[in-house]
């Protein structure tokens, strides 16, 4: 079994203009560091990927993910995206934070040797919406968003729609959808797998029939739903593989 542990990544200073002279500063911030939950693989890593999940806790199946990820020889890096909110009815998280959080699990990897353009990112929900945009804002090797909202309109904190950022992608995307979603109708996924396509990587928008939400989640006495959850994590595999090079 790959290793599990945690540790924690630094933040980033936050930089604001200075009044004088518009010198840059460093803003006073209560977070130094984000914690991370870490698995490694047994053998030397061939990179890394950074997991932003929606959930406070760590559910099975995403640590079961995760490991799989490390088998296949990532580290996997998964920053605790709620430690900074102590309000137990929040279930979403998106804004400035959550991209510092990314920024220092990329760190945290950079620093252990870990190339920039072999380490992607993998985002749930709200966490796929921000996994898209650090494709288009970021120097990395590839990134997979599954359930992402925010496609035509902006979420909370969000700055533009996704279909309007999809043509400035930086790095290879890989979009999982269920066409039975209320979050993003097919409509809308139509719409950003077109946006998509205007830019200059590569990106494929898979939607699945009959998939109410996540494709991770599914019905474990569903035999249909359990085959759309091997063949969407058989697509991360082979996405993280066919671009992290």
């Amino acid at each position: 079994m790959p290793g599990t542990y945690d540790d924690v990544a630094p933040l980033r200073p936050v930089r604001a203009t200075g009044e004088a002279g518009g010198v840059d500063t460093v803003e006073s911030a209560t977070r130094t560091a984000v914690p991370i939950t870490v698995v490694e693989p047994e053998r030397v890593a061939r990179g890394g990927i950074v997991v932003l999940h929606e959930s406070r806790e760590f559910p099975p199946q995403l640590l079961e993910l995760m490991r799989s990820l490390a088998f296949e020889g990532w580290i996997v890096v998964a920053p605790h995206l709620f430690d900074r909110i102590a309000d137990d009815d929040v279930h979403d998280v998106f804004g400035e934070e959550l991209f510092g959080d990314f920024d220092a699990g990329f760190d945290w990897l950079t620093g252990r040797g870990v190339f920039p353009d072999t380490i992607g990112v993998l985002g749930f929900d709200t966490a796929g919406t921000a996994a898209f945009l650090v494709a288009a804002t970021r120097p990395i090797g590839a990134a997979v968003s599954v359930a992402a909202p925010g496609i035509t309109d902006p979420l909370p904190g969000q700055d533009a729609a996704l279909v309007a950022v999809a043509p400035r992608l930086q790095a290879p995307w890989l979009g999982l959808f269920g066409a039975d979603d209320p979050a993003t109708p097919p409509t809308a996924v139509d719409q950003l797998r077109d946006a998509t396509a205007r830019a200059d990587v590569a990106s494929l928008t898979i939607t699945y029939p009959g998939l109410s939400h996540r494709v991770d989640r599914p019905d474990p006495d569903d035999d249909a739903a359990t085959e759309i959850r091997v063949d969407s994590q058989t697509r991360i595999y082979d996405w993280f593989d066919s671009n992290l090079r």
